[in-house]
């Protein structure tokens, strides 16, 4: 029988990284044509929905989410009528289509900054903002101590002496969600893409909007990956906010949703985000950064789930998008990084609640590490001094088909906004599909599996006993057994049943090291 539950709790979403995604006319830069040539691609791997990153006029100085023009595309990606023959798209192949949104600071090429710095201070312009005096005989010194992301201050002086915010590059001042302007832009901003037929939004940075009263000292460097409350983060005033778009979304047919990328200090404080009257999903950070070994992942799975119960919603695990270190270096990179990014994906598409892919981590990509520095685009490169090099290693396009780059990203002969490795020829779509080891292969399956076995998706899990201290036995009822060895040797189990999927060859019920399998009984 067909589940009655909204789409959004057990669904795998795919996060869609547009500039990285495929590029349909030549420039070297992914494109919302780009995306539609491929959905039929999205469609056969077997996810349910797309989360596009922001394709909104920006001047780009941070990927997009410095955003210029809410209700607009940027040329570099298409035009809003390209938005909307994709959206039509998605939905024609039973899809669903999530978008991000960029409520905590806009770009400073955006109007409302631009009438700001032109504004004195004090005026009404200049309050959609955080615009402050200095400290100092002269004001010469920021407001406080706060530290941008990105590095470096969070505040930037203007020619009339006062200061803005901007939790993250200068070109993103902050916007001040204090002033009922702000509220108002925002929800005609969510009215108007759901009105054009998305389906859902990302909500970046949820959990910064509210600043503490007074923007007292802060005592420490902003960390944005392993943040508990801070001043800026995780104040209780942001709820407010998303109680007001909850009931925005609802008035929409079609279970429209919101997921909020907030990273706080716990799964209880996660939970917040999705009290029923809030948002509806909220992306499991503890699980991405936690170790991959037994004990620390049945301990953040378990306070997940618990926690999410707590409120009535579903757990969302990720591991990994675009700002993180793609799994299979961060799990040890080369072949043992990759066996264990494909033992967890298969662990995580066990689990009850939602799943969210980053693009290419169905085909195994390892972060780019060796990017020359000259084309490093990530403002953290700068902010930092040249010493820590960003995130642009998980964001170079995908390898589609060929034996040289572009891999089928771009014409031949084009130069990708990002360098492609050269090693990168097995990895592409064209090579993986239909060979049975690869890690497409796998994901394809996996999904196959999960979209019709009645046990997976939302819903309980249970611990079994384990047959050593590094291997994990969880059940999904009805009839399925995921083991995972996370220790360095071979194991044998008992008796699960029909092995139904493994991430690496399974002979008769010895699992070897790294590998993770589902088991029907």
């Amino acid at each position: 029988m067909a589940s009655t539950a909204p789409w959004w709790r057990n669904a795998v979403i795919y996060q869609v990284y547009v500039r990285s995604f495929r590029d349909s006319d030549g420039d070297g830069v992914g494109d919302l044509a780009g995306v539609r040539e491929r959905l039929p691609y999205l469609r056969d791997l077997g996810v349910d929905a797309v989360w596009l990153t922001p394709f909104y006029r920006s001047p780009m100085i941070d990927g997009g989410y410095d955003v210029a023009d809410y209700r607009d595309v940027d040329p570099m990606f298409g035009t809003l009528a390209d938005l909307d023959a994709l959206v039509a798209d998605v939905h024609a192949l039973g899809l669903r289509i999530v978008i991000d949104l960029v409520p905590n600071h806009s770009s400073h090429e955006h109007p409302w900054f631009v009438e700001a710095l032109a504004s004195p201070p004090g005026s009404p312009a200049r309050d959609r903002y955080v615009f402050r005096p200095g400290r100092g005989a002269a004001g010469e010194l920021p407001p406080n101590d706060w530290g941008s992301v990105f590095g470096g201050p969070a505040w930037t002086r203007v020619s009339d002496g006062q200061w803005y915010l901007h939790l993250f590059d200068p070109s993103q001042p902050d916007l001040n969600w204090a002033n009922p302007q702000v509220h108002t832009e925002f929800e005609s901003i969510l009215r108007f893409w759901l009105d054009r037929g998305v389906d859902g939004f990302r909500v970046d940075v949820a959990h910064g909007l509210v600043k503490a009263e007074g923007l007292p000292d802060r005592a420490g460097h902003s960390d944005l990956l392993r943040s508990a409350a801070t001043p800026y983060f995780d104040q209780e005033g942001v709820h407010d906010i998303y109680r007001a778009w909850r009931k925005i979304l609802d008035e929409y047919p079609g279970d429209r949703m919101a997921v909020a990328e907030a990273w706080v200090g716990s799964p209880v404080r996660v939970a917040r985000y999705v009290r029923p009257d809030e948002l509806h999903q909220a992306f499991n950070f503890e699980y991405l950064l936690a170790p991959l070994e037994a004990e620390s992942m049945r301990k953040i799975i378990d306070e997940s789930l618990e926690a999410a119960a707590e409120v009535g919603a579903p757990t969302t695990w990720v591991l990994g998008n675009h700002d993180t270190v793609r799994p299979v270096t961060r799990y040890g990179d080369g072949p043992a990084g990759l066996a264990r990014a494909r033992a967890a994906a298969l662990l995580t598409l066990a689990l009850p609640g939602s799943m969210y892919i980053y693009q290419g981590e169905e085909l195994g990509l390892p972060e780019v590490l060796d990017l020359p520095v000259e084309v490093l685009q990530d403002p953290t490169w700068e902010r930092s001094g040249h010493t820590v090099r960003g995130r642009d290693g998980a964001r170079v396009p995908l390898p589609w088909s060929g034996d040289r780059p572009p891999y089928g990203f771009s014409p031949d002969g084009t130069r990708t906004w990002l360098p492609q490795p050269a090693a990168w020829a097995g990895h592409t779509v064209a090579a993986q599909a239909g060979a049975p080891a690869s890690t497409l292969e796998l994901y394809r399956h996996a999904l196959r599996l999960r979209r019709e076995h009645p046990a997976l998706g939302e819903g309980s899990l249970r611990w079994l006993p384990s047959p050593a201290p590094d291997v994990l036995v969880l059940a999904r009822d009805p009839g399925l057994v995921c083991t995972v060895n996370l220790g360095a040797g071979p194991v044998t189990l008992p008796d699960h049943g029909e092995l139904l999927c493994a991430s690496a060859p399974v002979t008769g019920r010895v699992l070897p090291p790294d590998t993770a399998a589902w088991w029907s009984r």
